[in-house]
């Protein structure tokens, strides 16, 4: 990513795209030390605005505008910016960052059609797409990390990616060679014990006590059912695409490993307890979710009913 006269960054993931401002900022910086900062909101703009703002100095100081709610820009800053983007200042930076959606999809595509960069910002919905983010943060501090480790610390930190990327210059910085599963465990190990993976990862290998203890502590340690289920859901849901011998990972839409984990986990699975137990937790998700008097009684049903029929296959 280089500054340039205008800058577009798109998508609904706000961690990235402020970030991405930052990285924009620092930059201008460094080659302007003295550069002007001006903050524009779109959804309150007012005509003429961005002329006055990117109109030429008196001593001719390079300017930086960041244009933030542009997912909800009013027409003047339509209009305004479509002109703008004829006769861009040499000495400007605008960077717009536009969270997603059709409002000022006339204005993005002119910005993607003059050529001017834009950092897409999607948000991190899958574990591989977390997964290879973690990998791209040590890659870039040239920092060793074990495949397990990444892992474990997508399991432990991947509901927030701000909390994520934490982690990740915690280790980095912290933290001395390669770091292994064992050192994650040893930073989050509290964090990893209390999330739905480790809860689903012993239910489906039929470690019903594990499986509730760990879910226990997870709920005391306000962990919400709701994602518990979900990740129980996904789970024996992976292991039904895996069923079939010949389905590939990338047929599966999983990450290798995930695949991997899944065969193996698949082994204590036959087809009519896995049915049984994906519609239990169909009807669990709407307890939890609502339909339900006592959601935490819910989903510790569905765990001891899943462990139990991991266990007797």
């Amino acid at each position: 990513m280089e500054p340039a006269e205008v800058v577009l960054i798109s998508g609904p993931e706000e961690y990235l795209g402020h970030r991405a401002k930052d990285r924009i900022r620092s930059l201008v910086r460094g080659i302007h030390p003295d550069v002007e900062l001006t903050a524009l909101d779109a959804s309150s703009y007012s005509s003429g605005q961005l002329t006055m703002i990117a109109s030429p100095s008196l001593f001719g100081e390079a300017k930086l505008v960041e244009v933030s709610a542009a997912a909800q820009m009013n027409d003047e800053f339509l209009t305004d910016t479509l002109a703008y983007l004829k006769n861009p200042s040499e000495d400007v930076t605008l960077v717009i960052q536009h969270s997603g959606g059709v409002r000022g999809k006339k204005l993005l595509d002119a910005i993607k059609a003059s050529g001017a960069p834009v950092v897409d910002c999607q948000a991190l919905k899958k574990d591989s797409e977390k997964l290879d983010f973690v990998r791209t943060e040590f890659k870039a501090a040239r920092k060793g990390l074990e495949p397990a480790a990444g892992q474990a610390l997508v399991a432990a930190m991947g509901a927030s990616l701000p909390d994520l990327a934490a982690a990740c210059a915690q280790l980095i910085s912290d933290t001395q060679g390669t770091v292994t599963e064992a050192i994650v465990d040893k930073y989050y190990g509290g964090r990893v014990e209390a999330t739905g993976f480790k809860v689903a990862d012993a239910a489906i290998s039929g470690r019903g006590a594990a499986a509730l203890a760990m879910l226990r502590h997870a709920l005391a340690t306000g962990l919400d059912p709701v994602p518990i289920v979900a990740v129980l859901a996904m789970k024996l849901r992976q292991i039904a695409k895996v069923k079939s011998a010949s389905v590939s990972a990338k047929d599966a839409g999983m990450a290798p490993w995930q695949f991997d984990q899944a065969r193996k986990e698949a082994r204590a699975w036959d087809s009519a307890n896995l049915a049984k137990c994906i519609r239990l937790l169909a009807e669990t998700d709407a307890q939890v979710k609502g339909a339900g008097r006592d959601p935490e009684y819910a989903v510790e049903h569905a765990v001891q009913v899943i462990a139990a029929s991991a266990a007797r296959h």
